[in-house]
């Protein structure tokens, strides 16, 4: 995680307003946006599940995120990852229990308890399977962008955005780039007076 130069925190009342200044300053970054934009993401456990997995081999820096659900309960993804110039779709579903489905678009790496892998040649195959797999419940989704976040700008950002919540919230969307990060995260379940808080960190250029 890197320490920050530069940090923003706002409260935005409605939901259009705070959607929209959160497209407007993520400008032509990578971005993650949920599947559900109000209900959001959970991400009450998102920083340790990004450590283990880059620990364990199983998300590399250089993959790009292009779904994601990580969770206390589940952890589960879909990256694209470059192998001698060739770009594959992986669903990874480590700890994550889904029933049994055949595979038809994919190739199965590995199957074992609690773990899951599929790997794919087109984007369309791999989310839909991602989807078939989670329901979308408290996902993710690479949206609006022209490309997916890669790994190593979400892990260098997201820990210092995260500091800053001022209590437990699901997040909306989220941007990513080399130098800068936003997110926005939805109104607290116990809020009186509910608003959208949008976190943007970065380094001086």
């Amino acid at each position: 995680m890197t320490t920050p130069d530069t940090m923003v925190v706002q409260t935005i009342g409605e939901r259009a307003d705070a959607l929209a200044h959160f497209i407007r300053r993520a400008g032509e970054s990578p971005r993650l946006i949920a599947f559900d934009d109000v209900l959001g993401c959970p991400v009450d456990s998102a920083l340790a599940t990004l450590e283990w997995t880059g620990v364990v081999g199983i998300l590399l820096d250089d993959d790009l995120l292009h779904a994601a659900r990580l969770t206390s309960e589940t952890a589960a993804a879909m990256i694209e990852r470059r192998s001698e110039g060739v770009g594959q779709f992986v669903f990874l579903g480590p700890r994550l229990d889904t029933p049994q489905m055949d595979n038809f678009e994919g190739a199965v790496l590995f199957d074992q308890p609690g773990v899951k892998a599929v790997e794919f040649a087109q984007r369309a195959h791999a989310l839909a399977h991602f989807l078939r797999a989670t329901g979308g419940h408290g996902a993710l989704l690479a949206l609006l962008g022209r490309r997916a976040p890669e790994l190593r700008h979400i892990r260098r950002w997201f820990g210092a955005i995260v500091q800053q919540l001022d209590r437990p919230r699901n997040m909306v969307g989220g941007w990513f780039s080399a130098g800068s990060a936003g997110a926005l995260f939805a109104p607290g379940i116990d809020e009186a007076e509910p608003g959208y808080r949008y976190i943007e960190v970065g380094i001086e250029s």
